[in-house]
C-alpha cells in the first residue's frame, strides 16, 4: 500500500515526483480524496495505473476539449477512428492509417526512440486487422552546424540525433518488411533541445476482417501475444508529459523502450492469420501505458479481471512494473473461450509467446491479481482520464508585407536557397529506407533520372492486384505556423492536397500530429487552439476527414519551447496507377505552364528566412479556387496530356522549376513577368510561396486540349535541351550547378 491519508501537499508532490508519476498537486489530492472515501490506501498498482491513465499522453486532458470543437468535427459517414482511421478503399477493402509522435524517447535515445516509434504505429494499424503496407516519417532537428559549445548540458548534437533517428527508422522498417515511402526533415534552432520524431503507417484489409479496439463481450479471454514483458518503457507516458531537462538523460532513460523488429515481423503474420480465421473479437496494441492503458481502454464499457502471474516476463518484476511496462512488440487480443486453443496454436506455430491472462467482465471494474492476490480493484470511471479547459491567449498577428531591398544577384540567392537544409536533398535519409519491399511501390519519393533525381510531391503504392493506388504525402510548415498559427495550419492542409493532386491522386483523408510546448503556458495553448481551428477549418472547407491523429505537448527544454510543428499525413486515391504523374520534366520542346496566382506572400517563406526577414504575409488559402483548379488538372492527367507536374511550395517558382529540370536532365527558357497575382517585384514572383500553384509540363501537341481544361493556366516557357534554367533576364544557371548545391545541402 502507498500511504496517502494525512499527507501534506508537499508530501503528495514528493510521492508524485519520487515515483515519476508527473501528477499535479490537484491530481494527487483528487486521488487522496477518492481513497479516503473508500476507507483505504491505494496499492502501488492502483496509483501507477491512475498516473498512466491521467497522463497527457493517454488522456489528452489539455487537448481533447479543444479538438472536440474543431478536429473531431472533420469526419464523414462510414469512417472508423480508433487506434487508426479506417476508410473505404474499394468495394471490398478498407485502407487503414495512423500518425503518432515519439519525441521525448528519440531525444534521449535517437536510435531506439525512433525505431520503437515505428513499431508502435505499425501496431496501431495492425490492431484494426490490416496488413501494414507503407511507412512515413516527419523529423525536426536543430541546425546541423550548431557549435558544440552552444549545446545545453545533457543535449545531444542535432547531427548525432539525425544519424541515430534515420538509422533507427530504417533498421526497423526494413527488417519488418514495410516500405518507407514518404517523409520530411525540417531544421530550426528551437528543436535543438527537443527533436521531433513523428511516424505514420498505412495498411490494407478486406472489410470483413475489421477488428475493433474494444473487448468483444463478457466472458471473452484476454490473450497477450508477442515479446516478453520487461523493465524497459516504464513510465513512458508520464515521461512524455513533461519537459526535457539536463537530468532526463539519467532519470528517464528506463522510459525508452527496446524494439525487436524480427519478433514484430513474425507477430504481424501470426496476428493476421488469427484475424483471417475470425478468431479475434477485439484487439489493441500495448503501447503507451502498457497493460494498464490497453486493458482499461479495451474494457472501459465492460470490465476486466487480469492475472499478472500469467504474463510472459523477461525478468523478475514487481506487479506494478508488469502493469505499466511499455515493452515492445506486444498485442492484446480478446477471443471467445471456444476459440482460445486455436488462437494459441497459431501463435505457437509462428514461435510467438502468447498466454491467456484474464477475462472480460460486465461490472465496469478492473480487478488485478498477482499469483491469486488482489493488487488492484477500481471502477473504470476512475481510469477514464481527465479533461481541462486550459486558459489560453492567442498571439497577435499583423498582416502586412515586408519592406526590403531586392537583392541584385538572384542567381546567388537561388543557389543558397536550394542548398538550405530545409529545401536541400533528403537523399541521405531516403536511401537508407527500403522503398521496394513488398513490390507495391509505383512512384518513389525521389523521382527522375538515375543520377539526378528530384523530390517528389507524393509517393504511390498499389496495395492490391487491381490498378487502384494510394498516394501518400507528409507535410508541415513550422515557419508559417510560427508567424500565424491559424493561417499557417491552413497552408499545411492545402499543401498536402496540392501534393496529392500533383501526382494524379484525388485527396481522400488526412491525419494530424500536433507538436507544441507546455499547454499550461497560455500563449502556447493559444497557439494550439489556433492550430486546431486552422486545420479543422481548412479540412472542412475541402470536405476532407481527419481520420486519426496525435497531440504531443511539453516539447520544451532549457532552450525554451519548440517552434509549433503541426504535421499532416495526406492520403489520396488514384484509380489507375499507370496514369501517375512524376515531377521530372520529360522532353525538350514541351510547354511549361503555371497554374495559380502569385501574391506578395513571403511570410514564413524560405526566402524570408534566408534574408533574415521578420514578419510578412502568410499565404491565404482559397478552397473554392483550389478545388476548381484541382479538378481540371486531374482531368488533364487522366487524359495523359500532362508529362510532369510539381507543386510550388518551399522556395517558390525558382526552386520548383529547378527541381523539375535537374530531375529530368533538361533546361528551360521561362518568363514570369506576366504571371497573374499581386506580386509586383521579380523576386516576389520568383520566391513567393502563395498557395494553389503547380508548374505543369504539357506534351507537344496537347497545348490546346490542356488550355481547354485548365483555363487559368499561364504559359511561361519551354523545356530546352541546353541544361540551363533561364528566367527572364534575371536567372541564368546551369542545372548541374543547381543539382550539386541541392544534393550537398545536408552534410552529416
Amino acid at each position: 500500500m502507498i500511504r496517502l491519508r494525512g499527507l501534506s501537499d508537499d508530501e503528495l508532490i514528493d510521492i508524485s515526483k519520487g515515483r515519476q508519476l508527473n501528477l499535479s498537486l490537484e491530481e494527487m489530492q483528487r486521488i487522496q480524496k477518492f481513497f479516503l472515501e473508500q476507507g483505504r490506501e491505494p496499492t502501488e498498482v492502483e496509483l501507477e495505473a491512475i498516473a498512466q491513465s491521467w497522463s497527457e499522453h493517454c488522456s489528452y486532458k489539455s487537448s481533447k476539449p479543444v479538438m472536440r470543437r474543431t478536429i473531431f468535427k472533420c469526419t464523414r459517414e462510414g469512417i472508423i477512428s480508433e487506434d487508426a482511421g479506417v476508410v473505404e478503399f474499394d468495394e471490398d477493402h478498407y485502407y487503414v492509417a495512423a500518425l503518432e509522435s515519439h519525441n521525448h524517447p528519440s531525444a534521449l535515445d535517437p536510435y531506439g526512440g525512433a525505431a520503437t516509434g515505428v513499431g508502435g504505429i505499425v501496431r496501431d494499424v495492425l490492431c484494426m486487422g490490416a496488413k501494414p503496407v507503407a511507412l512515413a516519417n516527419m523529423l525536426f532537428f536543430g541546425p546541423l552546424s550548431m557549435p558544440y559549445e552552444k549545446l545545453p548540458r545533457g543535449t545531444k548534437h542535432p547531427a548525432y540525433l539525425l544519424r541515430g533517428v534515420v538509422k533507427g527508422i530504417s533498421d526497423y522498417g526494413n527488417r519488418i518488411g514495410v516500405p518507407t515511402i514518404s517523409g520530411l526533415i525540417c531544421f530550426d534552432e528551437s528543436y535543438t533541445g527537443n527533436c521531433l520524431v513523428n511516424v505514420g503507417c498505412a495498411g490494407i484489409m478486406r472489410k470483413e476482417h475489421l477488428v475493433r479496439s474494444k473487448a468483444g463481450g463478457e466472458g471473452d479471454i484476454f490473450v497477450i501475444a508477442g515479446g516478453k514483458t520487461g523493465r524497459d518503457g516504464i513510465h513512458g507516458v508520464t515521461f512524455a508529459s513533461y519537459e526535457l531537462s539536463e537530468g532526463s538523460e539519467v532519470f528517464s532513460r528506463p522510459a525508452v523502450q527496446l524494439g525487436d523488429p524480427l519478433t514484430k515481423e513474425v507477430l504481424i503474420h501470426a496476428v493476421l492469420e488469427c484475424v483471417e480465421e475470425r478468431l479475434v473479437t477485439g484487439m489493441k496494441d500495448l503501447g503507451g501505458g502498457g497493460l494498464s492503458s490497453c486493458v482499461c481502454e479495451m474494457s472501459s464499457e465492460l470490465g476486466a479481471e487480469i492475472e499478472l502471474a500469467n504474463v510472459p516476463l523477461r525478468e523478475r518484476m514487481e506487479p506494478w512494473e508488469i502493469w505499466v511496462s511499455e515493452s515492445q512488440e506486444r498485442m492484446m487480443l480478446t477471443v471467445r473461450e471456444e476459440n482460445l486453443s486455436r488462437a494459441l496454436e497459431i501463435f505457437e506455430k509462428w514461435d510467438i509467446d502468447a498466454a491467456p491472462i484474464g477475462k472480460v467482465t460486465s461490472d465496469r471494474r478492473i480487478r488485478i491479481f498477482s499469483n491469486g492476490t488482489k493488487v488492484a480493484d477500481m471502477p473504470m470511471d476512475l481510469l477514464s482520464g481527465l479533461e481541462y479547459e486550459r486558459s489560453f491567449r492567442k498571439r497577435e498577428v499583423r498582416e502586412r508585407g515586408i519592406e526590403f531591398r531586392e537583392p541584385e544577384n538572384l542567381n546567388t540567392v537561388l543557389l543558397n536557397m536550394i542548398s538550405y537544409a530545409d529545401v536541400a536533398s533528403k537523399e541521405y535519409a531516403i536511401k537508407q529506407y527500403d522503398q521496394v519491399i513488398q513490390g507495391n511501390t509505383v512512384l518513389y519519393p525521389l523521382q527522375g533520372r538515375f543520377n539526378s533525381k528530384g523530390p517528389g510531391d507524393a509517393a504511390i503504392i498499389k496495395p492490391l492486384e487491381s490498378m487502384r493506388g494510394l498516394a501518400i504525402t507528409s507535410d508541415s510548415s513550422p515557419l508559417k505556423v510560427g508567424l500565424d498559427p491559424y493561417r499557417g495550419s491552413m497552408c499545411i492542409v492545402e499543401e498536402s492536397l496540392r501534393n496529392l493532386v500533383a501526382v494524379g491522386a484525388k485527396p481522400d483523408s488526412l491525419m494530424d500530429c500536433l507538436n507544441l510546448g507546455n499547454p499550461e503556458d497560455e500563449s502556447i495553448m493559444g497557439d494550439f487552439v489556433s492550430v486546431c481551428e486552422g486545420t479543422a477549418d481548412a479540412a472542412m472547407a475541402f470536405n476532407l476527414p481527419i481520420i486519426s491523429g496525435n497531440v504531443s505537448f511539453y516539447n520544451e527544454s532549457s532552450m525554451g519551447a519548440i517552434l509549433p510543428a503541426p504535421v499532416l499525413m495526406g492520403i489520396g486515391i488514384i484509380d489507375d496507377v499507370r496514369k501517375a504523374v512524376s515531377m521530372d520534366v520529360k522532353s525538350d520542346g514541351n510547354s511549361l505552364y503555371l497554374i495559380g496566382e502569385t501574391d506578395n506572400e513571403l511570410g514564413g517563406s524560405q526566402y524570408a528566412r534566408l534574408l533574415n526577414l521578420n514578419g510578412g504575409m502568410v499565404p491565404e488559402v482559397d478552397s473554392k479556387g483550389f478545388m476548381k483548379k484541382a479538378r481540371s488538372l486531374l482531368k488533364a492527367m487522366d487524359l495523359a496530356i500532362i508529362a510532369s507536374c510539381h507543386d510550388v511550395s518551399d522556395g517558390g517558382i525558382g526552386v520548383a522549376l529547378a527541381e523539375m529540370l535537374f530531375a529530368g536532365g533538361f533546361g528551360a527558357k521561362v518568363s514570369i513577368k506576366s504571371i497573374p497575382g499581386k506580386a509586383s517585384r521579380f523576386d516576389q514572383k520568383l520566391f513567393s510561396e502563395s498557395n494553389g500553384r503547380w508548374i505543369v509540363e504539357v506534351e507537344k501537341g496537347e497545348e490546346k486540349s490542356f488550355k481547354e481544361l485548365c483555363r487559368d493556366a499561364i504559359h511561361i516557357g519551354q523545356v530546352t535541351e541546353d541544361r540551363y534554367m533561364k528566367i527572364d533576364e534575371r536567372i541564368d544557371m546551369s542545372i548541374d550547378d543547381l543539382y550539386d548545391a541541392w544534393k550537398k545541402g545536408i552534410d552529416v
